[in-house]
C-alpha cells in the first residue's frame, strides 16, 4: 500500500494551518514509513514498526479519549466522541496486527527503547490532558490527519499477515476541516491548536526515526 501526500482545501485559517503542518511534518513524509510501504519490505521491520506503534497508541485512554474530557468545548464534543469511538476500532485492529506479527524483534538496546517510546507516550497523555484551550483538541486533530499515513503501514502489516482491515471509520476531512475552523475563530485557540498538533506530528516523527535506528542496529548486528 503507498503512502500519498494528502492535498488538502487550504481556506480557513485553522484548517490551513493544521493541514499544511500535517503536508510538511506528517508520517507520509517519513521514510522509514515510505520503506515499510513498499514492496519487500522487510518482514522484521515492519513488525517491529507495528509493535512500536502499539507501544505508544495501543493503550486505553488514548490522546483522543484524553482530550474528550479536555476539549474545553461543546463545539468540539460531538467531534471528539465521534473520534474516540472510532479510534477504538483502529486500537483493536492494532492489538491484532501486533498479535500476528508475533515477538518485537530481537534488537539491541531494547531497554533503551522501551524507555523512549514510555516516554513519548506520557508526553502525548500530558499534551492530551493540557489546561490550554485548544491544544488537546489540536493534538487530536493531527492525530486524526497523521493516521492516513499510518494506516498505511498498518494496511502494509495486515497484507503480510494475510488479512484485510476494515475501513476506518475515523472522522472524514471534511467534518474535521468544519470543526477546526470553528474553534479557530479566536487567536489563541488556534495557536493553542498549532502547539497540539506540532507536538503530536513531533512524537510520531520521533517513533519513526526510533525504528529507523533500531532497522539499523539489526542490519548491523
Amino acid at each position: 500500500m503507498s503512502v500519498e501526500t494528502l492535498s488538502f482545501d487550504r481556506r480557513g485559517g485553522g484548517w490551513s494551518v493544521l493541514a499544511t503542518l500535517a503536508d510538511a511534518d506528517g508520517s507520509a513524509r517519513h521514510p522509514f514509513i515510505r520503506a515499510m510501504c513498499a514492496p519487500g519490505a522487510p518482514t522484521r521491520d515492519l513488525a517491529d514498526a507495528i509493535h512500536l506503534l502499539c507501544a505508544l497508541h495501543g493503550r486505553h485512554p488514548g490522546v483522543i479519549d484524553h482530550a474528550v474530557g479536555h476539549g474545553h468545548s461543546q463545539t468540539a464534543q460531538p467531534w471528539l466522541e465521534a473520534a474516540s469511538e472510532a479510534f477504538a476500532d483502529e486500537r483493536a485492529l492494532l492489538a491484532r496486527l501486533t498479535a500476528a506479527a508475533g515477538p518485537i524483534p530481537s534488537t539491541p538496546g531494547q531497554a533503551e527503547s522501551e524507555a523512549a517510546v514510555n516516554a513519548q507516550r506520557h508526553a502525548l497523555d500530558m499534551l492530551a490532558q493540557s489546561d490550554r484551550v485548544g491544544c488537546a483538541v489540536g493534538a487530536s486533530i493531527a492525530l486524526v490527519l497523521d493516521w492516513h499515513a499510518v494506516r498505511a503501514l498498518m494496511g502494509a502489516a495486515a497484507d503480510r499477515a494475510g488479512f484485510a482491515p476494515l475501513p476506518s471509520n475515523l472522522p472524514i476531512d471534511a467534518e474535521t476541516q468544519t470543526i477546526a475552523v470553528t474553534l479557530a475563530a479566536e487567536a489563541p485557540v488556534e495557536r493553542a491548536m498549532s502547539f497540539g498538533a506540532q507536538q503530536l506530528l513531533a512524537q510520531h516523527r520521533a517513533l519513526w526515526d526510533l525504528a529507523e535506528a533500531r532497522k539499523s542496529a539489526r542490519d548491523r548486528s
